[in-house]
């Protein structure tokens, strides 16, 4: 995902252009091109409960709308659209800026799926994460019929298995082509978890080349916008799927002098080594034993955690901002307050981390700081950004009926303040809010606001509200787990019973209730924090 910088209240917050390919050539040189995504992923035999997941931040200014889109049925020689600029619509129903890119067949039955920005999940538990790889200029084809985007979502719409999904996606970028820079996409289904890596061949072909390796059951695993697939074992189809042409490209394009190791990152990601700084601390985090090393050239692909894994540990991943590390951006930014005994004398200086130091600092903001004392603020890209326009974890579990086996935590706004939201894959509707965007324009009836509103002032005094939003976000998280037990164990017995759309009205309410609550406790927040303004704060 490509950026580009917009302002919002009294901070500058970093937002993302469209992979529409119209406009990513400007953005090359943008320091954050290429920095805008974080998925995780963990396998079956790494989880605590036997689930896998997969996961995605989607950093940047990206729709915000959502819905989930019915199964249908068509007719035999029926016809889809293939679409370019769907990134940054304002509702379902804009088509403002959008391109009929070609028409491919119909299928002749397509599943219901979750429908953000990069689509995420289907009735049949297959969940996908994505994350730009960005790689090099010349291996972009604007003519390919295929953004990440539309791949994602036939693949939805027609598979049930990581395993297809990656075998049709390849088929389609063969046949129609890949228009797209680089583009990573974490696909898992209710067994495993595969990390699929795309790139276009050259602007001159329709076609494109890609790698997937698969995440062992017992491992973990990150994509953070970097090519991290490398030696390609060839004789191991239960852990490997590649393009009949990997390997031809890149002797073509002098990627690769056919005689040397082969490694896909290496060939084409246009990176110096295959991590930076969210994958060394992502699996550094979860394997401290390995004692990885930031300084390393390459790590592994995937690690086996210490410690099995929860969704609520990847949670708090997701909210992780290195603080008190040496990477912990707000280390150097303290002040000195006095101290005072009882009877009002002063009796020492404390030195603390200042009240408005926070772990999102603009440009402008670390310039400033750099200005007046070089070396304030070195700059890390964190997990959580302050620029996220959603993100989801997504448990797929196998001994629970599809419609409640996948669950999406889904989350608008910085991941590191806002609550998490359940979202079913037998799920059929959403609230009305989550209709529109809130990206284009500051809009009342667009979720997003409802949580961005409290963020934003939350974070202008950070060490002093965070305390209490973090309770506020652990006690709904607590609340979404227990409350989710009982809703699932109800919808397994109205399932049993032959009861589906009493099932289906009770997990829409679930996700429609759940959210009221979240949006009614952070506009609490907003207006506490903007009467704490009358105060100086």
């Amino acid at each position: 995902m490509k950026k580009l910088i917009i302002a919002m209240f009294a901070t500058t917050a970093f937002f993302c252009q469209s992979s529409f390919a119209q406009g990513v050539l400007e953005q090359v040189n943008d320091p954050f091109f290429g920095e805008s995504c974080t998925s995780i992923m963990v396998g079956k035999k790494a989880s605590v409960d036997g689930s896998v997941i997969t996961s995605h931040t989607c950093d940047g200014r990206y729709r915000t709308w959502l819905q989930v889109e019915k199964a249908e049925k068509f007719a035999k020689d029926t016809t889809t659209k293939i679409y370019k600029g769907t990134l940054k619509t304002e509702t379902a129903w804009d088509r403002r800026k959008m391109i009929v890119a070609g028409e491919i067949p119909q299928a002749k039955e397509t599943y219901s799926f979750l429908n953000t920005a990069y689509p995420c999940l289907n009735e049949k538990q297959l969940a996908m994460g994505e994350t730009t790889i960005v790689g090099p200029k010349e291996l972009v084809n604007e003519n390919g019929m295929f953004l990440i985007e539309e791949l994602e979502r036939i693949a939805l719409q027609r598979c049930s298995t990581a395993r297809d999904a990656i075998k049709l996606i390849g088929k389609l970028i063969k046949d129609y082509g890949y228009g797209d820079w680089g583009e990573c996409i974490t696909i898992a289904d209710k067994k495993e978890v595969w990390q699929l890596e795309i790139f276009g061949q050259g602007p001159d072909k329709i076609g494109g080349v890609w790698a997937a390796q698969r995440i062992p059951d017992d491992h973990v695993g990150v994509s953070a916008n970097i090519s991290r697939i490398g030696v390609i074992d060839k004789k191991n189809k239960d852990y490997f799927m590649y393009s009949d042409n990997v390997f031809s490209v890149a002797k073509e394009l002098n990627r690769w002098d056919g005689k040397g190791e082969f490694k896909f990152w290496k060939a084409y990601g246009k990176v110096e080594k295959p991590f930076k700084i969210r994958e060394f601390f992502i699996l550094n985090a979860l394997a401290p034993s390995l004692q990885l090393a930031f300084e390393a050239d390459e790590l592994p692909f995937s690690v086996k955690p210490d410690h099995k894994v929860s969704v609520r540990d990847v949670i708090a991943l997701y909210r992780e901002t290195y603080e008190g590390t040496e990477y912990d951006m707000t280390q150097d930014l303290k002040v000195l307050k006095k101290k005072y005994n009882d009877r009002k004398e002063e009796i020492g200086v404390d030195t603390l981390i200042a009240p408005n130091a926070h772990p999102w600092p603009t440009r402008d903001h670390r310039n400033l700081r750099n200005y007046l004392k070089e070396g304030s603020v070195e700059y890390q890209r964190t997990v959580a950004v302050s620029w996220c326009s959603y993100s989801h974890i997504i448990q797929l579990r196998d001994w629970l009926p599809d419609e409640i086996g996948g669950r999406a935590w889904f989350s608008f706004d910085n991941p590191a303040q806002s609550p998490r939201i359940p979202i079913y894959s037998g799920t059929t509707k959403l609230p009305e809010s989550f209709q529109f965007c809130g990206q284009k324009r500051y809009r009342e009836d667009a979720a997003i606001w409802q949580y961005r509103k409290a963020n934003k002032l939350a974070t202008l005094q950070w060490q002093t509200t965070r305390k209490g939003m973090m309770e506020e976000v652990t006690y709904f998280e607590n609340k979404g787990f227990s409350d989710a037990e009982y809703v699932e164990a109800k919808v397994k017995g109205l399932l049993k019973e032959g009861k589906k759309e009493e099932a289906e009205v009770l997990l829409n309410k679930f996700t429609r209730d759940f959210t009221g609550a979240t949006m009614l406790r952070w506009k609490e927040l907003e207006n506490k924090y903007w009467g704490k303004f009358g105060l100086g704060f």
